[in-house]
């Protein structure tokens, strides 16, 4: 863990991350399936998480091979998440991380491929909590030209955060995000979901199993006051 870096900017994923809406997609996804004879499987959900939308539908229509566009698939799985999205809860640890480091004064982003409007579903229950991040990077947004496992989504966070990336530290889920967060030149900690396959993520990958586990020490960001 490249733990010498002087870290002083941080950028989270949404989904799975600060967000637990993964368990909603993966209900829907296998939902999706089963309705065409088809198993929604973990290795499957791992590879499509933190991808956009349609590249993640065509995934899924290329590897079940559904009689579906992926299109068609994208809309029907909307149908069902875009009435779940405003149950989103927040992830073990999140809420107290964020907080914690807004207090210091530390510069904090999303940087999510999900777009505007399921954004603003899934974060509708959470509006002053998404008010402490100093920007939010949206996977509609024009300036990001391709999606996670490229780079470019946070290299736009880091020019809007006015930051060079080696400075900045990613929480990812999704091996789709490390990658892209390592093609940015950033240093990435990951928080994956308990079902995850792990052989999909880079080699070296740090690993968390909450974000409650977090020492901000470690990464030269102020500790956690003892209670």
């Amino acid at each position: 863990m490249e733990t010498s870096k002087q870290i002083s900017h941080v950028i989270y994923d949404l989904d799975g991350l600060l967000l637990d809406t993964e368990s909603l997609h993966a209900q829907v996804n296998a939902t999706l399936a089963r309705a065409h004879g088809k198993t929604f499987t973990k290795a499957l959900k791992s590879q499509m998480t933190g991808r956009p939308s349609i590249e993640s539908a065509q995934l899924a229509v290329e590897t079940l091979s559904l009689p579906l566009t992926a299109k068609e698939y994208m809309d029907r799985r909307n149908e069902y998440l875009f009435e779940l999205f405003p149950r989103a809860k927040p992830m073990p640890g999140a809420v107290r991380l964020t907080y914690h480091l807004y207090r210091h004064g530390v510069p904090q982003a999303v940087a999510t491929s999900t777009a505007r409007y399921p954004f603003s579903l899934k974060t509708s229950r959470h509006q002053e909590w998404f008010s402490i991040f100093d920007c939010v990077v949206l996977g509609d947004d024009p300036a990001v030209k391709q999606g996670k496992p490229e780079p470019d989504i946070f290299t736009v966070t880091a020019e809007r955060l006015q930051a060079p990336p080696e400075t900045c530290l990613v929480f990812e889920d999704s091996p789709a995000g490390v990658l892209a967060a390592r093609a940015a030149g950033m240093s990435v900690v990951v928080v994956p979901a308990a079902d995850a396959d792990r052989s999909l993520y880079p080699e070296g990958t740090v690993f968390l199993s909450s974000l409650a586990d977090i020492d901000p020490s470690v990464w030269s960001l102020p500790a956690f006051e003892a209670s």
